[in-house]
């Protein structure tokens, strides 16, 4: 059917219905589309390369330095607290004995090892021990314990005329000596001056001598080819001189001097042991017995150990030991040496400035 009438116009125009299929066309006003940016040069690809390296590395050298930092201020209060400790242990333990009850016992004093003056039966320590046991009112009696294999002679003599003296001065007060696996030698000496030793049976007791050794090369270095020149200003300068031959006058001149020392030795023990000693033509030979044998000569007393003693002789069966104690700093410092301090300073040296 037609009509006559016009027709309506559509108000969204013949393109933009939306029943219309047909795309928009741009508008004539719209902006062009953005061009692509232009690639960086290689030569400001290295640039920034290079420019993110340098930051890394900054990084990573702040960094360890921060690290190093933080190890030396670890270390140096390490050693710090290290000398400290040290210093405490040796000023405030060292001779330091444990405190006496109130009531009665019997003061130990050990006497262990080489008798020599760096040792732990050092005269300086044990005479110590003794003074503190002899004028402690509580202290009953004084044992000795001895397992050593002797030493110096003049360790022994100094200990030896303390006791005498001590003796002196405190009658009422008796010294026993206990001998558990030896008291040879320089040991003996200090014990016989006891009023009464105790021993084991099978107590290595004795060896009432003294000695001096060394080796000689001469032989040696004859065969080697070896010439010993040796220089002294005095004729005996070098007496005994291990590379050289024996002189007859140089070894008499000792061999008169050790005798000496022996003579010594033989008095300590006879003026010690008294008539209870049995002499023999071995007695003062360097031999040495076991306990059974030296209570049979004179050389010992008894058959007993330290608590035997205690309780059945002093009557005090409570034991302090008197013996001065070497804590573990002074063991560190005799194994490591005397210098700890010395090698605190090398280390901070070494270890640089704060930074």
């Amino acid at each position: 059917m037609s009509s006559n009438e016009p027709s309506t116009p559509d108000p969204l125009g013949p393109y933009d219905s939306p029943l219309s299929s047909s795309p928009s066309p741009a508008p004539e006003s719209a902006a062009p589309a953005t061009a692509p940016a232009a690639a960086p040069s290689p030569e400001a690809q290295r640039l920034a390369g290079l420019e993110t390296l340098l930051q890394q590395f900054g990084s990573e050298m702040l960094r360890q330095r921060r690290s190093e930092r933080r190890w030396r201020i670890g270390f140096r209060l390490a050693w710090f607290g290290l000398v400290l400790a040290v210093a405490w242990a040796v000023f405030t333990q060292h001779g330091v004995h444990p405190a006496a009850p109130s009531g009665p016992h019997t003061a130990l004093i050990e006497v262990r090892g080489e008798i020599a003056e760096q040792s732990e039966a050092s005269a300086e320590n044990i005479v110590a021990s003794l003074k503190s046991a002899y004028e402690d009112d509580s202290a009953k009696g004084i044992v000795m314990r001895f397992n050593s294999p002797g030493g110096s002679p003049v360790q022994a003599g100094i200990v030896s005329d303390e006791i005498q003296r001590l003796r002196k001065l405190h009658p009422n007060k008796k010294l026993y000596a206990v001998c558990e696996e030896m008291c040879a030698s320089a040991a003996y000496y200090m014990a016989a001056n006891a009023d009464e030793i105790y021993v084991d049976k099978a107590s290595i007791v004795g060896s009432i001598g003294v000695l001096m050794d060394g080796f000689g090369f001469t032989g040696l270095m004859d065969k080697l080819g070896v010439e010993r020149r040796l220089l002294t200003a005095g004729a005996n300068k070098g007496m005994l001189d291990p590379f050289s031959p024996v002189d007859e006058k140089q070894k008499a001149y000792a061999e008169a001097m050790l005798e000496q020392i022996h003579q010594q030795f033989i008095t300590v023990v006879k003026h010690g042991r008294g008539d209870r000693l049995k002499l023999n033509d071995d007695t003062f030979s360097g031999l040495f017995w076991n306990g059974e044998e030296a209570v049979n000569q004179g050389l010992a007393d008894h058959y007993g150990n330290l608590d035997y003693v205690a309780r059945e002789v002093v009557k005090a069966e409570d034991v302090i030991d008197y013996t001065p104690q070497e804590n573990v700093a002074e063991r560190l410092a005799k194994r490591f040496g005397a210098s700890i301090g010395e090698g605190v300073v090398h280390a901070m040296r070494a270890i640089g400035p704060l930074r």
